[in-house]
């Protein structure tokens, strides 16, 4: 057999793309060399869809949206056949993840050393154990994580935890602050014997599903069946969370021109913060789009990437910008911690929040400081009309 060449590259274009290369990463190197923590600004939206809604389906998806965690649980609506509510676990399931999370994850504090952080597989395997709900679920994190460092400086970085179907995007803009976002970064679906509609799960199940399940096998899906990466994490990233629905039925390329059009580029060389709403419309948009490929349109469906028509679904979707931690943000979360224990300030799901009107999870108000940082899933109608309500909590 003959041996196939291998090319020099000569020294004059080896500079050529190094010189590329350190031009496209100075304003990285720069955003991580200023030493900061961040975190993420998030919105979320999620909706049953209309042909499930008709079959009597209950929306078992929940998606969070906290400083240092962001995520989104498919449940199986299915279970309401074994008169189970397959809600429960999954908001239970988010609700316990933000708590240790905000315990290990948030700068500025002094962790004991058995609450520290010891990555995404270990923070929800303590979370299940600490869950009594039944149900099934897909599960998608992405923790941020400010206490790497490389050659001695602060490089914040974003675990991703994925248990099932739900996928991640993160966009950047690679060519400057004024450019267009790119995907930079795709997490892939976990599914068996890659069956379009039988993704891997955790679940807690009683007799009515299987007798022989035990809660050591949940355990052990979390420890082998977690698909985690590592990614760097730079003020002004975007990630989208979605769950299936959204992935089978929009091209990734959809989903970043839908972001393109609503998440406008800075005007200016510094960075700012994007406004609350506009990821809240990001993500209303990404759901009417999915819901719409499976709507035949002129007698013909729409392509996606299961084939034509897509698959009617439950729909939810995370849009979350990493931005600066600042004091205020500590001040705010201490106060919170000092006033209430977590599981009083985060209860939801037909348990009473307990939050005033002027509490920082209620995020009313644009021009208010903690609207910068604490996001939540917004009741909105198709039509992007919001029944917001204050004092209303971060899982939907």
């Amino acid at each position: 057999m003959k041996r196939s060449p291998t090319f020099l590259v000569g020294t004059v274009q080896q500079k050529d793309i190094l010189g590329e290369f350190q031009k496209r990463e100075q304003h990285y190197t720069e955003e991580y060399s200023k030493n900061k923590p961040l975190c993420f600004s998030a919105r979320a939206f999620q909706q049953p869809h209309p042909a499930k809604v008709r079959m009597g389906y209950k929306d078992a998806d929940a998606t969070l949206t906290s400083p240092m965690l962001l995520g989104v649980c498919d449940g199986v609506s299915q279970l309401e056949e074994f008169q189970m509510d397959p809600s429960l676990l999954p908001n239970e399931l988010l609700r316990t993840c933000e708590e240790l999370a905000m315990l290990q994850l948030m700068p500025d504090t002094n962790i004991a050393p058995q609450d520290q952080y010891r990555g995404p597989i270990s923070l929800l395997k303590e979370a299940y154990q600490e869950t009594t709900s039944y149900g099934s679920t897909t599960v998608l994190l992405a923790a941020l994580d400010n206490s790497t460092r490389i050659h001695g400086k602060l490089h914040p970085m974003i675990a991703v935890l994925s248990i099932g179907d739900c996928e991640l995007l993160m966009l950047r803009r690679t060519n400057g602050r004024q450019s267009e976002l790119e995907a930079v970064f795709h997490t892939e679906m976990q599914r068996i014997d890659y069956n379009v509609q039988t993704p891997l799960q955790l679940a807690r199940v009683d007799e009515r599903i299987d007798e022989e399940f035990d809660e050591s096998i949940a355990l052990e899906v979390i420890e082998k069946g977690s698909a985690v990466h590592c990614v760097s994490a730079y003020e002004g990233d975007v990630l989208i969370l979605g769950s299936d629905g959204v992935f089978d039925n929009l091209f990734l390329d959809e989903i970043v021109e839908i972001c393109n059009e609503i998440l406008p580029a800075p005007t200016a060389n510094h960075f700012s913060p994007m406004p609350a709403q506009y990821l809240s419309q990001a993500a209303q948009r990404i759901v009417k789009e999915s819901h719409a490929k499976s709507d035949c349109v002129n007698g013909q469906f729409l392509d996606t990437p299961i084939g034509k028509g897509g698959k009617v679904d439950d729909t939810s979707v995370v849009v979350g910008e990493i931005i600066e931690w600042t004091e205020a943000h500590t001040q705010i979360w201490s106060e919170v911690r000092r006033n209430r224990r977590w599981k009083d300030v985060i209860s939801c799901g037909g348990l009473q929040c307990g939050m005033g009107p002027r509490h920082p999870c209620s995020c009313e108000g644009e021009d208010d400081e903690r609207s910068r940082f604490r996001g939540r899933s917004e009741d909105a109608s198709e039509d992007g009309s919001s029944d917001e309500e204050e004092g209303v909590c971060s899982i939907a």
